[in-house]
């Protein structure tokens, strides 16, 4: 029993054939999901699609490539959606992303900000976004590592280095089928050295399609079992013992065992 931990079951590669997906995702083992609600309109729509599928659960937020419209407005909304039953496990994704030549930093740390102090309010484990700003991101986490039930770093694609800061402050690291691919030997480094109490995996679907799959422009849970036998080679262990630690990560994170 494998939790895909941060995937985008509403986007319409997917929301497409959602039965379809399930399907295939629980007979490969992968039978709890936790879909990320990333704007206003994708709020109501992962809440309607946890409804109708059991195992199926929701982190809502809003990415920061949607901070420059955002605002209070925005997250009054955000804090009623997340009051709307059990289905709820988190919030986010949140956080910084630098790597666009227009990203408005000011915009993002705004609604970065709303997010952590919503999460701290709420009890919540936030799930946080970070792409090309390690340094800022952690700088505006460290304050509340005490005050938010738990933090995670999505998708994570740094450094040995970054990675040690992370797990140092607290946070849960989660991995992605990039630690398939055959540029990233830099993050299989990472994933062989850093505790396994505060690893989590998930597919990020429908992006990062994880080897021997990677040319399937669609990803989907099912193939998160690649990234999961990738990663327990790396660690020297059997795939189903890694699937059991990280499972129990998950459910400890996000209450949801």
């Amino acid at each position: 029993m494998i939790i895909d931990t941060h995937c985008h079951l509403t986007y319409p590669e997917l929301a497409s054939q959602i039965e379809q997906v399930i399907a295939r995702s629980t007979e490969a083992g992968v039978d709890r999901w936790i879909t990320v609600g990333t704007d206003k309109e994708h709020w109501q729509r992962s809440l309607d699609q946890a409804a109708r599928i059991p195992g199926l659960f929701v982190a809502l937020g809003l990415h920061p490539h949607h901070a420059r419209s955002a605002s209070l407005s925005d997250m009054e909304v955000l804090r009623a959606r997340l009051a709307e039953g059990s289905k709820v496990c988190a919030i986010g994704e949140t956080g910084l992303d630098l790597h666009y030549p227009d990203a408005r930093l000011d915009e993002q740390l705004r609604v970065f900000t709303w997010h952590l102090q919503m999460a701290a309010d709420l009890g919540l484990p936030l799930v946080v976004h970070s792409r090309d700003a390690f340094d800022l991101t952690l700088e505006q986490l460290r304050p509340y590592k005490d005050r938010i039930k738990a933090i995670v770093l999505h998708c994570f694609n740094g450094t040995v280095q970054q990675a040690r800061q992370a797990v140092d402050l607290g946070l849960y690291v989660s991995f992605s089928g990039i630690v398939t691919f055959k540029n990233a030997g830099y993050l299989r480094k990472v994933v062989a050295e850093i505790p396994l109490e505060q690893i989590l995996v998930e597919t990020d679907c429908p992006y990062l399609s994880p080897e021997p799959v990677r040319r399937c422009k669609v990803n989907e849970p099912a193939f998160l079992v690649h990234t999961i036998q990738a990663m327990a080679d790396l660690r020297g262990i059997r795939p189903e013992q890694l699937a059991e630690v990280v499972s129990a990560n998950a459910s400890r994170v996000f209450g949801i065992g």
